[in-house]
């Protein structure tokens, strides 16, 4: 038994001593692995490792330079298959050209050395910083201050320690000074330094005025730093842009400084939608508070717009201090719209926006075939007042410059070079003008202005937009109105000044300092005027010309206080101090009243002169005269080509005409019968006038007539007829005696007088129905209604036909069996 228990013992002893040999032997085997490990890295990975304190760091280098350094805190184990984990990760790239110091971290990292790539387990931080002054540092120096960099955080990154790549098919965020974002997947090619967001780019960018903008695809180059964009969509306020592409380059501190779209750029800003209320009454008509005997109710207008605008390419520049827009150039194209209650489009090869402080537009610098033209809204008011409506205007010009207030609002533009201003009717208005010319009259209307420079001002709209208000064009200004198969009607002036309506279109122009104009008819038929000033409104064409207006229509000439020229129809009116004179007259030998060829004066208050007919309409005090022979009515209506005369009078103030009769010889008397005057004794004819007054006249120089209607009254050298109608007959120049010259008055023939007809010499008193007076013998024939006659010695006669002589007593009366003469002879007591 004692011996079993020495045995015993001994077996425990070696078996302590074998255990811990055992236990020594795996202490030395598990050290002896772990340094294997740390010099199996270098083979594993290629590259050579340098032992840290705090673990491992291993470089690639290239021409002497570093290309990235990757460092380890320590390496947990390798698994059979040959991989390993790293943990606390830094992964620095210095690029090609060593300008980078982009830094990849994170926590747990896992290598393949068969791939070379070194895949993240869970976030990575990546800061993409720029450094100009690595290449001419040490190598692998870092920035003497790193700031400003763009800060990315990601998950699953893998980077290739052959390549230098870095990829993750993850959602990234980002951030830098300026901006922040996201987008899922990210690939970082070490060989350009370029990281690509592969798609759902979301950028932020910050400042002032934030924007964000929303890309398919998008890349970071090194250097320079820039950001390109596959299909941007910006957004800013309540403005938006796209384009096929943009770059948006980047500062040394990563802030934005410039940004370039290209392909199809296009733009739209939106305006706060407003609302405006007015009152229509029953008929339909607008007012201000409508009519107080009729029910009104309210109409609401959308007052809202939106401007868009395109081009091939945009190139917009940035303050770097707040990210504030400060230039904007539209290049190829560019066209820009603002639809709404009153269109416009603009088109120019290229625009230059300048912008202040707080991303607030300055100026507009529009050059290359600039065109604006501007649309007429409706506008129910003018629909309602009878009048045309507005106008469609367009201006063209080389170069034009837009200057804006509040960011927003148009204050003033001016053009420089050629510059043109084209007016056309908006649409088919339906509706008649004032003038009484139908649409048709105008629909082909187009008038065009010209000036050396034209200087526009603008003025809010209730609706948040601009509007055209005035417009100043200086020097040698021209409006030129033309319409199919019609001349141009042609104005110039040193300076004008337009103003629009609040819906568009042109209200009225004023054209000012030596204003001439022309409707370039032929010689014969052409209106031309002269005026200090001249007021012209495209909706019914008509131009009104002030200070010492002076219209020539073929040989006539017209001065008045104020001149209406209608340039439409040709038709002018005058007003206040009216004078025409017609000259280039032909004589007329077989013509009477105004058969000299001595000019025609006409004065009045006003006149209206239709061209197209040659007629001419004078009021008011109204007076025509050539020579000696004159016509006074309060309206006389001259016909130029036919030499003839249509007077109107009033109770106040009938018609009046002056002519004259031959003073016949004593034989003549005696006999009773008109005889001819012997060569010798012409020079002793006198002549008497004879001054007939009435309501109305009508005088036709071609058929030598007078005739006059309504209280006519002619009065001659020893007697008065009055009667109801009268036509007087004149000689004509040809007949006349030689010592009558042409451009004396016109030489009565006879007179055929109608209706309750009264003679009156002295001491005799005649009535009839029917008066036949001849001027050569001096012979009344009295007839029709039982005529009479009462002298005051002889008394009263009555028979079928009276006849008798001016100048002698004798008096012949014819009667008839029923009619017998009858003698009442008054005796005195």
């Amino acid at each position: 038994m004692p011996r079993s228990i020495h045995r015993l013992r001994r077996w425990l002893v070696w078996s302590a001593v074998l255990l811990s040999s055992v236990v020594a032997g795996m202490y030395f085997l598990g050290r002896s692995r772990q340094r294997n490990v740390l010099n199996e890295v270098p083979g594993k990975m290629g590259y050579g490792v340098k032992q840290t304190a705090s673990g491992f760091q291993f470089s690639k280098s290239e021409r002497g330079r570093t290309l990235f350094t990757v460092r380890a805190r320590d390496v947990k184990e390798f698994e059979l298959n040959g991989r390993a984990e790293l943990h606390q990760v830094n992964i620095i790239l210095y690029g090609r050209d060593a300008s980078r110091f982009d830094q990849i971290s994170g926590n747990d990292f896992l290598y393949d050395p068969k791939s070379g790539d070194i895949t993240a387990k869970g976030e990575v931080q990546i800061d993409l910083e720029a450094n100009p002054a690595g290449v001419t540092s040490p190598d692998q120096a870092a920035p003497k201050e790193i700031k400003n960099a763009i800060h990315l955080k990601t998950t699953d990154l893998v980077f290739n320690k052959d390549s230098g790549n870095a990829f993750t098919n993850a959602r990234v965020d980002f951030r830098g000074i300026q901006a922040s974002g996201s987008a899922v997947g990210i690939q970082y090619a070490g060989h350009s330094n370029t990281l690509t967001l592969s798609s759902q780019v979301h950028l932020l960018l910050t400042g002032a005025s934030p924007s964000v903008i929303d890309a398919t695809h998008a890349a970071v180059t090194g250097q320079p730093r820039q950001i390109l964009f596959d299909r941007p969509v910006l957004h800013r306020g309540d403005a938006s842009a796209l384009a096929d592409q943009a770059t948006l380059f980047l500062g040394p501190d990563n802030s934005v400084e410039r940004l370039i779209a290209t392909g199809n750029v296009r733009g739209t800003m939106h305006v706060a939608k407003r609302h405006t209320t007015e009152k229509v009454n029953a008929a339909g008509l607008v007012g201000a508070g409508g009519s107080a005997t009729r029910q009104n109710k309210s109409v609401e207008q959308d007052q809202s717009s939106e401007m868009q605008a395109r081009s091939d390419h945009a190139d917009l520049y940035f303050s770097s201090a707040h990210n504030e827009l400060r230039t904007a150039i539209l290049t190829g194209n560019v066209q820009v719209d603002r639809i709404g209650l009153q269109n416009m489009e603009g088109n120019a090869g290229r625009v230059i926006l300048d912008y202040s402080g707080k991303n607030l537009l300055q100026k507009v610098h529009a050059a290359e075939s600039v065109r604006l033209a501007q649309h007429a809204g409706p506008n129910p008011k003018a629909s309602a007042n009878g009048g045309t409506g507005a106008h469609d205007f367009e201006l063209t010009s080389p170069i034009v410059d837009f200057y804006v207030v509040g960011g927003r609002f148009l204050d003033y533009a001016d053009t420089s070079g050629n510059a043109k201003i084209t007016i056309l009717p908006a649409g088919d208005s339906g509706t008649v003008s004032s003038t009484g010319n139908s649409p048709a009259d105008s629909a082909d209307q187009r008038t065009v202005i010209t000036a050396g420079k034209f200087k526009a001002k603008f003025v809010s709209t209730p609706e948040g937009g601009s509007s055209l208000s005035t417009m100043h064009g200086a020097p040698d200004a021209k409006i030129v109105n033309s319409s199919a198969d019609q001349p141009d009607r042609i104005s110039t002036s040193r300076t004008l000044d337009a103003t629009f309506v609040p819906r568009g279109g042109i209200d009225s122009i004023v054209q000012q300092g030596d204003v001439a104009y022309t409707d370039g008819q032929p010689a014969e038929k052409r209106t031309q005027a002269w005026a200090d000033q001249a007021r012209y409104t495209p909706a019914d064409q008509l131009t009104v010309l002030t200070g010492s207006p002076r219209v020539i229509q073929g040989g006539t000439a017209t001065t008045a206080r104020m001149i209406h020229i209608n340039r439409a129809t040709g038709q002018a009116r005058a007003e206040d101090n009216v004078k025409t004179t017609y000259s280039d007259l032909s004589e007329q030998p077989n013509g009477a009243l105004l058969a000299s060829s001595s000019p025609i004066h006409v004065t009045a208050r006003s006149m209206i002169a239709y061209n197209a007919t040659g007629l001419a309409l004078y009021a008011g005090d109204a007076r025509l005269w050539q020579d000696a022979n004159i016509i006074e009515a309060p309206s006389i209506l001259f016909d130029r080509e036919h030499r003839s005369v249509t007077a109107e009078g009033t109770l106040t103030q009938p018609v009046s005409t002056l002519l004259i009769q031959a003073s016949n010889s004593p034989s003549e008397k005696n006999s009773g019968e008109p005889q001819k005057t012997p060569p010798d004794k012409q020079k002793s004819e006198k002549y008497s006038p004879v001054a007939v007054t009435a309501a109305r006249l009508r005088y036709s120089d071609a058929e030598r007539k007078a005739h006059y209607e309504g209280r006519v009254l002619a009065k001659g050298s020893g007697f008065t007829a009055a009667g109801k109608s009268m036509d007087v007959y004149l000689l004509p120049r040809s007949q006349t005696s030689k010592n009558q010259l042409l451009a004396g008055p016109g030489q009565l023939d006879r007179i055929v007088g109608q209706g309750d007809v009264v003679v009156q010499q002295s001491g005799r008193r005649a009535v009839g129905q029917q008066l036949v007076y001849t001027a050569a013998d001096d012979k009344f024939v009295l007839s029709g209604g039982s005529p009479s006659i009462f002298d005051a010695e002889r008394g009263k006669t009555t028979g079928v036909s009276l006849t008798f002589f001016r100048r002698d007593d004798r008096v012949l009366v014819d009667g008839e069996a029923s009619s017998p003469v009858v003698t009442q002879t008054r005796v005195a007591r």
